[in-house]
């Protein structure tokens, strides 16, 4: 699975992205499990608040896939899916 992504807004608006391709990472069972619960059942409703980050997740099958867009908000994330975005924004 190949995950892309962007995390904007914040307090000093400071912008970050990242991808991973998660085929020879040692927990990509848990990547994939956690990015596919988010793609089937994205938590809260994506709209941002002050102060607060912004996540954009895109998610691939396969390089050659059609992409699934998520927009979440940083108060909307449980541990699992902040997990899952920092890991892959530590990536570059």
């Amino acid at each position: 699975m190949f995950l892309k992504v962007s995390r904007s807004g914040g307090f000093a608006g400071i912008l970050a992205a990242g991808e991973l391709d998660t085929t020879a990472e040692p927990d990509a069972v848990r990547l994939e499990q956690v990015a596919a619960r988010l793609a089937g059942r994205p938590p809260g409703t994506g709209r941002p608040q002050p102060d607060r980050y912004v996540y954009r997740l895109e998610l691939r099958e396969h390089a050659e896939a059609e992409p699934t867009e998520l927009t979440v908000a940083e108060q909307d994330l449980d541990q699992d899916a902040a997990w899952l975005l920092d890991r892959v924004l530590t990536q570059e």
